[in-house]
């Protein structure tokens, strides 16, 4: 309350809130339409989950002639009413296939670029390249700026 917070008149207090002194003691009450509206809003997304303030709209259209969509998507939100979204499928790019597992030294390598930032601001960038029947890194070369395309300057074959 305005007027008892700060010591105000009941005049003043309306006059700074831009409320009619009418409408202080009497608050806005919702008409029978509205309430039988909102029953109806709420009965239907409770049966029916999936279907949003859109579609409600349409089923109450015969049942509440001249019934506009803006007081329907308000009184949907006031329900504290909305639609879940879901979750998209990722849909896959191709087959798959299994890796190979690697049953002697030197058959299988792995590499990936690691990258850091120096305490002056330039990026370190590591080209690691690792056996992966030994996990062991074959080699691990590091610049300032290499190239993605053509990492084959860094790598020397095996044996």
């Amino acid at each position: 309350m305005l007027s008892s917070g700060l010591a105000l008149s009941e005049r003043r207090a309306c006059r700074l809130g831009g409320l009619s002194r009418d409408a202080w003691p009497h608050p806005p009450q919702a008409d029978a339409l509205t309430c039988q509206l909102t029953a109806r809003i709420v009965e239907i997304a409770q049966t029916r989950r999936r279907f949003g303030y859109r579609r409600v709209h349409d089923l109450l259209r015969h049942e509440f002639p001249g019934i506009n969509h803006k007081r329907v998507y308000r009184l949907y939100r006031e329900q504290g009413l909305a639609v879940r979204r879901r979750n998209r499928r990722r849909k896959l790019t191709g087959v798959r296939t299994p890796l190979q597992a690697s049953t002697q030294l030197n058959e299988v390598w792995s590499m990936d670029f690691v990258s850091n930032q120096l305490a002056c601001g330039r990026r370190l960038k590591c080209l690691t390249v690792a056996d992966d029947f030994s996990h062991e890194a074959v080699q691990v070369a590091v610049d300032f700026s290499m190239s993605l395309n053509g990492p084959g300057k860094y790598l020397t074959g095996p044996g």
